[in-house]
């Protein structure tokens, strides 16, 4: 599996990726999943964006990235947002977190990077006893004209396709955008499946922050800059210059406790 470089667009990820609707954190409250005074830790955290939102909710959140680049961000985002969010540079595979000691490990828009074994292993050994894994995606819908505009732009310039981020490509059966062989993946590893279910919501932008969204995800992250820089003057050159564009987003979520 190709590994993306997201520290090349760190910039457009950090204003990019802020886009977790508040319906996300009141389905986990519902659903009794409570942040306030526990343990976390939030494994492909990137620029924080969800690391913030668990931190509002007074848990003791912890961000661990592999991206130098992004954790910067992350950190800077600490700073002008008057947070005091640890951030670590570590992997899914290798978190660098003491053993036994969190409530709860949080993934979003990640687990296709990993090494999932591995990364079992390593949530399982940060784990309390019984803690809880979950798993959350999530990405804007095809169907809106900019969108088909987009994809048609963005397959003049990737090189074999526009192929699923990740993992994702080696999957023929999808559950809610979820590839059906991790639900299998979690119970054998002693992940028992608790919820699962999906979310829609929308995201309104102009055409400059579009453009960012597009640049930050992982068809163009994967460029050479000077392929994604023309690709992202193609996309500008294409799309109208009307004042906003409403894109409609789908999040899933899967929430797993561990038997032991």
């Amino acid at each position: 599996m190709e590994q993306i470089d997201f520290g090349q667009v760190a910039k457009s990820y950090a204003k990019a990726r802020e886009d977790i609707p508040v319906s996300l954190m009141d389905s986990l409250y519902v659903r009794g999943i409570f942040f306030d005074g526990k343990k976390m830790a939030d494994i492909g955290c990137g620029t924080g964006a969800l690391t913030r939102k668990i931190a509002m909710r007074r848990a003791d959140v912890t961000g661990v990235d592999p991206s130098k680049e992004l954790l910067q961000h992350a950190a800077a985002l600490n700073k002008s947002k008057n947070y005091k969010i640890p951030y670590l540079q570590g992997t899914a595979e290798n978190t660098g977190l003491d053993d036994s000691q969190f409530d709860m490990v949080t993934v979003m828009r990640a687990w296709h990077w990993f090494d999932r074994e591995k990364a079992m292993a390593e949530i399982k050994r940060i784990l309390k006893a019984k803690g809880t894994l979950i798993v959350i995606d999530s990405g804007f819908l095809a169907g809106p004209s900019v969108v088909e505009k987009t994809l048609q732009v963005l397959s003049k310039h990737v090189s074999g396709g526009l192929k699923p981020a990740g993992t994702k490509a080696e999957s023929s059966q999808r559950i809610n955008g979820f590839p059906a062989e991790w639900f299998d993946e979690w119970q054998t590893n002693g992940f028992k499946l608790s919820d699962f279910y999906s979310l829609n919501y929308n995201v309104t932008f102009t055409k400059e922050t579009w453009v960012e969204r597009v640049e930050s995800i992982s068809w163009l992250a994967g460029l050479e800059k000077n392929d994604r820089n023309k690709a992202l003057l193609d996309l500008t050159s294409t799309l109208s210059e009307q004042d906003t564009f409403v894109i409609p987003h789908e999040c899933n979520v899967c929430i797993l406790r561990l038997l032991e």
